[in-house]
């Protein structure tokens, strides 16, 4: 009896050791050696507590990314190959079979990455625990005037406070690591987006922006529950000033980034990603690049030899996308 207490003994320690291994792998981005294969078993907590995870929401029913969409999560892919990229999308159920075989190619794309984790968005089970989950128990969506707008505002507060991270909007396309740890983007002087914005777990910042989202809301004004409850929020904490240069504001503990890290080409001038450039910019002082797909009414895209500068980042940071959903895509019409 003492000899098989003994090697009960030994094989709990082994499994025990084996597990705190197991955890250092996937904080180290060991763990994305053995994807893809693994990763379909993991459930979004499991990763999503690794910690440092790239957020990307996709709140309307599609179920196809579009090559924007998977151009901004390959691009993520590529810069942070030590940390999860979650793309979590509300067309999705735990009963959509979806994967390597999908007839979707960019959702076969982005489920060979490595490091790109795609999740069913469920948002009564993102709320929970916040202040949040009163609103949501409360509003009717199919009254709401901005719905897939307020819904993603409200899901990305939830997932970094609860997880912390960095959230990026699905038109951004990363070209730099970002080296900060909490911070928010600024759109221009003294006014902050919402659209890409990081911060460790349980932030106080983030739980005072939820408590404001219930408090202030109005769903009827597009941007109230996004980048001007973040503005607001901030004002109470900072005295903004305007930016002179190309230097970064600080505040407390959270910095406050010049708008040319994330918006060189403000949103009036959006279109000038889609043409010809004499002389592509270098983007030297940007850790991403927004391209304000919301003012894209006319739905401009990337064409393979057009030579627009969206053409020639995707080639760049998305060549993959490109490859699969533009070239192929011409290569198809033309046959």
């Amino acid at each position: 009896k003492a000899k098989m207490l003994k090697k009960i003994q030994i094989c709990l320690c082994f499994f025990f050791v084996s597990g705190i291994l197991y955890e250092i792998s996937l904080l180290s981005g060991c763990f994305f050696s053995y994807v893809p294969m693994s990763k379909h078993f993991l459930t979004p907590e499991q990763v999503l507590n690794l910690g440092k995870s790239i957020i990307f929401l996709e709140t309307t029913e599609r179920l196809e990314p579009p090559p924007l969409v998977s151009c901004s999560v390959e691009s993520a892919a590529r810069i942070y190959q030590d940390r999860p990229i979650i793309l979590f999308m509300k067309g999705l159920t735990n009963d959509t079979a979806l994967d390597l075989n999908s007839s979707y190619a960019a959702f076969r794309l982005l489920s060979s990455m490595k490091n790109v984790f795609i999740f069913p968005l469920q948002m009564e089970t993102i709320f929970q625990e916040t202040p949040l989950l009163q609103w949501y128990n409360q509003v009717v969506p199919e009254q709401e005037k901005n719905w897939v707008h307020v819904s993603s505002d409200a899901s990305r507060l939830a997932l970094i406070w609860k997880y912390g991270g960095i959230y990026m909007d699905t038109d951004v396309i990363s070209i730099r690591p970002i080296p900060e740890e909490s911070f928010l983007a600024a759109q221009k002087s003294r006014f902050s987006s919402n659209g890409i914005f990081g911060f460790p777990a349980h932030h106080r910042f983030i739980w005072d922006c939820m408590e404001n989202f219930v408090l202030k809301y109005n769903g009827n004004i597009w941007g109230n529950q996004g980048p001007f409850l973040m503005t607001r929020m901030l004002k109470t904490i900072c005295n903004l000033m305007d930016f002179k240069g190309i230097e970064d504001h600080r505040c407390q503990n959270i910095s406050f980034l010049n708008p040319q890290r994330f918006y060189p080409i403000p949103y009036p001038a959006w279109g000038r990603y889609y043409q010809v450039w004499d002389k592509s910019p270098n983007f030297n002082h940007s850790y991403a690049l927004h391209l304000w797909n919301f003012m894209n009414h006319n739905r401009k895209t990337v064409v393979a030899g057009s030579n627009t500068l969206a053409e020639n980042l995707y080639k760049a940071y998305c060549p993959t996308t490109y490859e699969v959903l533009i070239q192929n895509a011409k290569l198809k019409d033309f046959t």
